[in-house]
């Protein structure tokens, strides 16, 4: 499969920069898998597609405050990075947009500075320099890593709206985002209509997101990320299984968790592990019976895991109806669900 197998037209005035408020007021589009329907809602309409024993499968990571801004050491120019990976000493893998070269440090603020002790094309290793914690550091100094193509530094409302209901595991980067738009008075009513809801823990990081270089989508390699499926999610995977309910994964990292942790007979096994997992279209899903996502990017490892379980043609015709509708696009867009 070409690269350019996942392309379409875009329209970049569908961009959301900000989320819908309330969340579950974002549109939803609803796909039928069998008769390629389209049905056009809101995402509290949720419960009304979904029947008393289905199971939502939710990822309760926890976004954190890992983008730090500041100025080259020595009146130079300012720049942005992302930490993503604690390497112990002080030192953190990174994202840096910008041009620096190793050895150079960057001033955050009167008690901080990041020194680069190693550059490639892919990544940074920096070295944190503060008498405050980590903790401590990341309260005083740290921003939302809101994704690049939002054209605007991300503020104190951020810490809110890039953050799931359901957040409580600190570890992602990127927000699982079909989950931001859950409100706790949605999940009481899908509750009260016998939806039953478990959570998976999938630590979003570069492998979510990473872009896919190679022409043959194939030969793209898939970074590996950190996840948690507990043993009560196994039961009520089981228990769903055994009443004839539907399984829905809220969100590609959820489906990518799950289909990681089930054997060839599609059991899923309470586990702590790291998944390489890269889903195509030809794959064969084992636990995930239907899918709640966001409108992705062209030419991503998401939009082909939404092809595989939709087909690469009817997702297509999808995005083009979600254009046509002005449906709103990527993190803090709007949503689509595919039963």
């Amino acid at each position: 499969m070409n690269l350019s197998d996942f392309d379409f037209p875009f329209d970049p005035s569908l961009i959301a920069d900000r989320p819908c408020e309330p969340r579950d007021r974002a549109r939803m589009l609803v796909v039928s898998r069998q008769n390629k329907s389209y049905s056009h809602r809101q995402v509290r309409d949720l419960p009304s597609f979904l029947k008393e024993g289905d199971l939502l499968v939710v990822n309760d990571t926890k976004v954190m405050a890992v983008r730090l801004s500041g100025r080259k050491r020595q009146g130079g120019g300012r720049l942005d990075l992302v930490l993503i990976k604690d390497r112990g000493d002080s030192c953190w893998e990174a994202l840096v947009k910008g041009r620096i070269q190793a050895g150079q440090t960057i001033e955050i603020g009167p008690d901080l500075a990041v020194t680069i002790i190693e550059r490639t094309h892919a990544r940074s290793i920096v070295s944190i320099e503060s008498t405050l914690s980590m903790a401590d550091l990341l309260a005083q100094y740290g921003q939302m890593p809101l994704p690049p193509y939002m054209k605007r530094k991300p503020g104190e409302a951020d810490r809110h709206w890039y953050q799931t209901v359901f957040a409580r595991e600190e570890g992602a980067i990127a927000a699982p985002t079909a989950g931001l738009h859950f409100t706790d008075d949605l999940l009481q009513t899908l509750e009260a209509g016998g939806v039953q809801v478990a959570r998976i823990t999938l630590h979003v990081g570069p492998a979510t997101f990473i872009p896919v270089r190679v022409k043959n989508v194939e030969d793209h390699e898939m970074p590996s990320e950190t996840f948690r499926v507990p043993e009560e999610t196994c039961q009520a995977i089981e228990d769903v299984r055994a009443r004839d309910g539907r399984l829905v994964a809220v969100g590609t990292t959820v489906a990518r968790a799950l289909e990681a942790a089930s054997d060839a007979s599609g059991i899923v096994r309470p586990q702590c592990a790291q998944t390489d997992l890269f889903i195509l279209p030809g794959y064969g899903f084992r636990v995930v019976d239907g899918l709640m996502t966001n409108f992705h990017l062209p030419r991503t490892t998401l939009v082909m895991l939404v092809s595989a379980f939709l087909g690469r043609k009817d997702l297509l015709d999808v995005y083009r109806e979600a254009i046509r509708e002005r449906y709103r696009f990527y993190s803090y867009g709007d949503a689509m669900l595919v039963l």
